[in-house]
């Protein structure tokens, strides 16, 4: 004879049931990594993945990956929203495979990326740091970039994007700092803020697009450019899209080739509230670029190009 569960104990299963879809979706919300993870378990905070590369795929769009000890998690290509975070004192590593990036992003036209807190390290065989193509918008902040064999950071987006970043740190990359390049015909924009380039052959290139596009405005703002062998430059080829770049309460010093540059007949660099020193050339212009002055920087102790250059309006 079949035995027949009580109502009342087939209810509380159904709701039980219910509780635990509900925290596995909540789990998937927000997903963990540490150094003891596998890759095989579901990425939660009792029970958390290896690699950045796994939480990132099981993540829902827009979620959070969150690293729970300091350990390196692996390199990640990402596809779609998301936030990478490390806690404060937890020190979250990638390092990329020889020759390979570090974080590859493509993303989609609404997607918005996240990094904080990351430490991503080339060990001087890894390519680029951060390898953009695709997505809306990049916001970096409290992550460290170095020993990249090109790029701590390429910025390469093919239609409109957004780059902001903040408190970070870009060292002894074989290229550049950040490279950032319009290289579609979308409108790009990037603002900078407590960002230091150090060691680095170039600290900070903006390149406008080569096709016809929407001017690129970058600012950088209390940032720090040295010790490289180019500080910061405004970059265009002939016919490109215009380009402008605002460096502002900066300091662009002892850098071995120039300190800022505007290079290309449509790339303008403005400069004001900032100590240009210690570079071989304080300031120089290429191609026709435009670089104006504020009147209120402190162009001193470059071995030539101390004088101001031309001026603009304070308005």
């Amino acid at each position: 004879m079949r035995t027949q569960l009580p109502l009342a104990l087939i209810a509380a299963a159904v709701v039980c049931s219910h509780f635990i879809s509900a925290a596995d979706a909540a789990a998937r919300d927000r997903v963990f990594v540490a150094s003891y993870g596998n890759d095989a378990n579901p990425c939660t905070f009792g029970s958390p993945c290896k690699t950045f590369q796994q939480a990132v795929s099981v993540v829902a769009a827009g979620g959070e990956v969150t690293a729970i000890d300091s350990a390196g998690f692996g390199p990640i290509t990402i596809t779609q929203a998301v936030t990478i975070t490390s806690p404060n004192g937890v020190e979250a590593g990638i390092v990329p495979p020889a020759n390979g990036d570090a974080i590859t992003i493509n993303a989609g036209a609404s997607d918005v990326i996240q990094l904080h807190g990351l430490t991503v390290n080339g060990s001087g065989v890894g390519h680029n740091g951060i390898a953009f193509n695709t997505g809306k918008s990049l916001i970096i902040a409290d992550c460290v970039f170095r020993n990249f064999t090109s790029e701590g950071i390429a910025f390469f987006p093919s239609a409109s994007s957004t780059l902001r970043m903040s408190d970070t740190l870009l060292d002894n990359n074989a290229d550049a700092g950040i490279y950032l390049v319009q290289s579609g015909s979308g409108l790009v924009a990037a603002a900078f803020e407590r960002v230091e380039a150090a060691n680095n052959h170039n600290a900070m290139v903006i390149q406008g697009s080569s096709v016809a596009a929407p001017m690129l405005n970058v600012t950088i703002a209390d940032s720090v450019a040295a010790n490289n062998n180019t500080g910061i430059v405004s970059l265009t080829a002939t016919g490109s899209a215009p380009v402008t770049v605002m460096v502002i309460r900066s300091v662009v010093a002892n850098n071995d080739f120039l300190g800022i540059a505007a290079q290309g007949a449509n790339a303008t660099l403005l400069v004001g509230q900032s100590a240009v020193t210690g570079n071989a050339s304080g300031w120089e212009v290429f191609g026709g670029g435009t670089l104006q002055s504020y009147g209120d920087n402190k162009i001193d102790g470059n071995f030539s190009n101390q004088s101001a250059p031309p001026s603009i309006l304070n308005k």
